[in-house]
């Protein structure tokens, strides 16, 4: 009895740091956002949007930095969705239990913990070096590719997993092929759930600054991209750039930069989590 209610006041102590925590969390990042929001808000309009950077705070803009970040987000998931959804398919439904299957998928598994840094040295050494991609577009977002495949992989195995089997036996059962039954049954019912995992690793890609830095994206461009090989920055460099600088005024371009970008990535998380409870609620299991 005596340990049952120790137990209980273990539990109970627990989930009261637990509530602590998170409190303490939920207000640091509200400070957080609210300075931002003070200190940006006053300087994001459309002039600030359509304006090139300068090395007048008051004249400088985010527009190369914007457009920057939409062409390697939009490349980034042309490349990485297929490949990693593919590759998802085939470890959880082809791939047989041998020794270099198993070693692949702790691989994958332990790749989605390497720091970003050792990604921007890979894709400075294959892509800008030895395909000669030089410093564009389609050499960072090659390489944060190689960033989010992990997570990809894995949100695809767990979204397949999650369909019950039954579904699977009842395709085959009336004479449907492996594969048919992959793409008529298993796809439909577990594509919820791997778009949700690929947004969400998207969103991750949207505010990496070091592996861009490494395979050579600029802090300043006074052009905007027009093509896959052109040279470009991106907002999280832009914002480091302001911040470096010794001038107030480019600290709060810089705060309404962050602006942008909590946007964009707030914008892809609640798409996420929107898909998510859409196909939670079709599905119905």
């Amino acid at each position: 009895m005596n340990n049952a209610k120790k137990n209980r006041l273990k539990d109970k102590a627990f989930e009261w740091v637990g509530i602590f925590a998170s409190v303490i969390g939920i207000l640091i990042l509200a400070i957080f956002i609210g300075f931002i929001l003070y200190m940006g808000l006053s300087r994001l309009d459309w002039d600030f949007m359509a304006s090139l950077p300068s090395r007048f705070a008051e004249k400088s803009g985010i527009y190369t930095a914007w457009i920057g970040t939409l062409w390697v987000l939009g490349l980034t998931t042309l490349i990485s969705f297929p490949v990693g959804v593919g590759a998802g398919i085939y470890l959880e439904e082809y791939a047989k239990n041998s020794k270099l299957n198993t070693l692949l998928e702790v691989n994958i598994a332990n790749l989605a913990g390497v720091p970003s840094v050792i990604y921007g040295l890979l894709g400075l050494g294959i892509f800008v070096r030895m395909m000669n991609m030089g410093s564009s577009i389609l050499a960072g977002a090659l390489t944060l590719s190689l960033l989010i495949l992990p997570i990809i992989i894995v949100a695809t195995r767990e979204s397949i997993r999650a369909v019950p089997g039954s579904i699977r036996e009842a395709s085959q059962g009336l004479g449907a092929t492996k594969w048919q039954t992959i793409w008529n049954q298993i796809l439909p019912a577990s594509f919820g759930g791997i778009l949700t995992g690929v947004i969400l690793a998207v969103s991750r890609a949207v505010g990496e600054t070091a592996p861009l830095i490494v395979v050579g994206a600029l802090a300043y461009v006074p052009f905007a991209p027009r093509g896959p090989m052109d040279e470009f920055t991106v907002l999280p460099i832009q914002i480091f750039n302001w911040v470096t600088r010794p001038q107030h005024e480019f600290v709060i371009n810089a705060a309404a930069a962050i602006i942008v970008l909590l946007g964009i990535t707030l914008a892809l998380n609640g798409v996420a989590v929107y898909l998510r409870h859409r196909w939670q609620n079709k599905m119905n299991w």
